[in-house]
């Protein structure tokens, strides 16, 4: 999955052994995973996919300066877990890493330049939330 932000981007999906890179996509304001290879093409994760970083996790707000948060704080983990969180809500950043203590950091809020390695796919082909509500089924088009 790709955040809704990035529906503009090429994307492809991710594999085992994948070597990625947080980074801002050229005419995006959000940022996401890619080859350092293929840049401008997202790498789109199932939830579930579990993720080792080279180094710490290092997340920050991009738009920060409208608000008091703080900038560049050090998750401290350096494993996780891909996540889609906020389900049913539109207009809101939808991927996630859950980190090794539970707590949640947008993919969007990871800071640019970070080496990340793909350890496993989900093994039930299943995309898991972290919301409880069910989805609807699409309405079928019509003819």
């Amino acid at each position: 999955m790709c955040d809704y932000s990035l529906e503009s981007i090429a994307s492809r999906a991710a594999r085992v052994r994948d070597e990625l890179i947080t980074t801002k996509f050229e005419g995006s304001l959000t940022r996401g995973l890619a080859s350092e290879e293929e840049l401008e093409v997202a790498v789109c994760l199932l939830p579930g996919t579990e993720l080792a970083f080279h180094s710490p996790v290092r997340a920050d707000r991009p738009w920060a300066w409208l608000s008091n948060l703080f900038l560049g704080r050090n998750v401290g983990s350096t494993v996780a877990r891909f996540r889609h969180i906020n389900d049913g809500i539109l207009h809101a950043h939808h991927d996630a890493v859950e980190l090794a203590d539970g707590s949640l950091v947008l993919v969007a809020d990871l800071r640019c330049g970070q080496r990340v390695t793909v350890l496993q796919l989900p093994s039930d082909g299943k995309s898991a939330t972290l919301d409880a509500a069910p989805r609807e089924a699409p309405a079928p088009a019509a003819a």
